[in-house]
This record gives structure tokens, C-alpha cells and sequence, in this order.
């Protein structure tokens, strides 16, 4: 949802959300605001409101997603570079907060990033200076409004390490929660009905819901959220062979659910530790080749080295030279191993696995 179609998302969806009259009045001030809640519920949808409600509402918004780049690339895309500064910078190139210079940037998935880049991102929120890759200098004040958005939970990263806390507090100077759309089941009906007119307009035959199909939309607990509900839409626009949506076009997981009123589990993240974990338990690296230069290159958090070495210890039952097995290593690496540990703070009590 980008600016192009910023008339038909302000005017129309947010006021289902019920939070039209919290965005209008964040939106008079030009302070930072941090958006919360699960993935789906429409956290963008909110930022691009609130610019579009401000006084910043005729310049940029530029929104970057903190978790699909690594921490390199996130450098470059946000400050920008100079030619040269490395393989492939053919040319100088502008950052997205230089490019919504008096408007809005907003950052997606914030708690993604490594903690370098969050003291990177701090000094620009407290200079406002631009100091691009490569540059020996700063190329210049930009002054653009930050929202930032997540759907981890900061202060529990904050408590692992994991997250810097005097960042948190520059974000956090006025918080919104979006709460999942499980929650708020009576907006079901006018975002089912906005997103069936949404695809109309792009084309296809008017429809409508019947009854029991609207029920059951309400009865399900849509895990996936606001985008999840998109999607479904969507999909019965496109493939539907009458006007009317019957519970017989639903998916098959919105059909059944009529008879089973369980609130789902929240399927675990996988974070960053699993996938380290996996590529040394079962694809056989070893810790010195695959997670070591990491660290060291500042690719993966303490907090992230701490995980790991939780699960090795879970694994081995609180056994330091099991876990040096278990992470390919040779036997004669295990004082060297648990000397690296003890150096960068990642050596965990072994007691409390056993």
C-alpha cells in the first residue's frame, strides 16, 4: 500500500480500524511513534495514515523493511553511499531517509536490526546527520519524521541484550497498539466488504456474502490478521463463479472452523538461533566457519550467540565438551571455546540445563 493509492486507504479502511481519531491526533505533533502488534494487522496501513494526516502529508513516504536486508545493505540503503565505498558501488547513491527528507520514513520490523545499526540509526536521530558509506564526512542534515514498527517485544529484547534501550526510548515517544483482528471482530464485516469492492474496481463481477459465509468469517480466528482477511477476499473475487459467496467458497480452514471455536497457538518465531543451530547440527558445519565470522563481523547479536548456546546446552544436558561435539569443533577447541565465550559474555551457567 504506497502513496498512489494513499486517498482510497485513508478515506476507507482506517476508519474501520477505529483508531481514525488516535491517528488525527498523533498526527498533529511531529514527535516519533512506534507501532506494535502481530504481523498482518496492518501496522504500514497506520503509518501511511498518520503521514497522511500530518503536515508532512505532501512529501515522501518511504518505507524500509529492517529484516529483508542484511546489516551491510541496510547500512546502504538507509544512509546511502559514495562511489567506490565497495564491490558493486558503481556510483553514489542516495538513502531512503535522504530521499524522504521533510516527509515520513517508516521503518518495518525494527527489532530486526543488529545492534550496530541501531546505534547507527541513533546518531542520526539525535543529529539528524546523514553520513553516508564510505564518506569521511556527513553529507548533511535531512529532517524527516521516524515511525517505527515491530511485532517482537522490545523490553524483553531489551532485557536479553538484544536491543538497545536508549533507542527504544527514542522510538517509543508515542506508542500505538494494533490489536489483532481476533480481537475486534466487529471490523470483519466492513474489511471484508472494503477489500470486495477493492477487487471489484480492479475488474472482476460484483459480489456479495450471504449470511452464513459473513458468519463464518466472523467465527474464524484469522491468525494471519488484516492481510490474512485480504487474501481470502481476494481469492473468492477471483475464483468465485456467482455473485454470491456461499460457506461453500470459503477456504477450507474458515469452512471448518464454524465447529471449532479454539483460539489457535501462536506458532513460535524462528529466530536466528535455529537457523545457525540447524546448519551445525544437521547440515555438519562447524562453529568456527559458520558462526564465528558472524560474530565477529557483527552479522548476529550477543543476544543471538546466547541462544545458540542455550540450545547446545539443552542438547547436552549442561555439558560444555557435548556441545563443542555437537558444534563440529575438535575436542581440543573446547578451552578455546569457552574462552571465546567467557571474552564476549556469552557463557551461560551449564547447572541449570542439568
Amino acid at each position: 500500500m504506497r502513496r498512489n493509492g494513499q486517498a482510497q486507504i485513508i478515506g476507507t479502511s482506517l476508519p474501520v480500524l477505529d483508531l481514525k481519531a488516535e491517528i488525527e491526533r498523533i498526527a498533529r505533533s511531529d514527535a516519533k511513534v512506534l507501532v506494535t502488534g502481530e504481523s498482518g494487522t496492518g501496522k504500514e496501513l497506520v503509518a501511511l495514515g498518520i503521514h497522511a494526516a500530518s503536515a508532512r502529508c505532501d512529501r515522501p513516504f518511504v518505507a524500509v523493511n529492517c529484516a529483508g536486508l542484511p546489516e551491510t545493505l541496510l547500512e546502504s540503503e538507509l544512509f546511502g553511499h559514495v562511489k567506490g565505498s565497495f564491490t558493486g558501488a558503481y556510483r553514489d547513491k542516495q538513502g531512503k531517509l535522504e530521499l524522504a527528507d521533510q516527509g515520513t520514513v517508516f521503518l518495518d520490523e525494527i527489532g530486526e536490526m543488529t545492534l550496530r545499526m541501531q546505534g547507527l540509526l541513533l546518531r542520526f536521530l539525535e543529529t539528524g546527520e546523514l553520513q553516508k558509506v564510505g564518506a569521511d564526512r556527513a553529507a548533511g542534515v535531512v529532517d524527516v519524521r521516524v515511525i517505527a514498527a515491530t511485532n517482537r517485544n522490545l523490553p524483553e529484547m531489551i532485557a536479553q541484550g538484544s536491543f538497545r534501550e536508549d533507542l527504544y526510548y527514542r522510538l517509543n515517544v508515542i506508542h500505538l497498539h494494533v490489536p489483532p483482528l481476533r480481537e475486534r471482530k466487529e471490523d470483519i464485516p466492513a474489511l471484508a466488504e472494503h477489500f470486495l469492492n477493492q477487487f471489484t474496481r480492479q475488474g472482476y463481477p460484483p459480489r456479495t456474502f450471504s449470511q452464513e459465509a459473513m458468519a463464518a468469517l466472523l467465527e474464524y480466528p484469522w491468525p494471519g490478521n488484516v492481510r490474512e482477511l485480504e487474501n481470502v477476499v481476494e481469492r473468492l473475487v477471483v475464483t468465485g463463479k456467482s455473485e454470491t459467496i456461499t460457506p461453500e467458497d470459503l477456504p477450507v480452514e474458515v469452512r471448518t472452523q464454524r465447529s471449532v471455536m479454539i483460539r489457535p497457538k501462536r506458532e513460535r518465531r524462528r529466530t536466528v538461533a535455529d537457523d545457525l543451530y540447524k546448519r551445525l547440527v544437521e547440515g555438519h558445519e562447524s562453529f568456527w566457519t559458520a558462526v564465528y565470522p558472524l560474530y565477529m563481523q557483527r552479522e548476529i547479536t550477543r543476544s543471538n550467540m546466547r541462544d545458540l548456546v542455550r540450545k547446545g546446552l539443552e542438547e547436552a544436558r549442561g555439558n560444555y565438551k557435548i556441545v563443542t561435539r555437537l558444534f563440529n569443533m575438535d575436542s581440543r577447541d573446547y578451552k578455546k571455546f569457552l574462552n571465546f565465550l567467557r571474552k564476549h559474555d556469552c557463557q551461560l551457567p551449564f547447572k541449570e540445563y542439568r
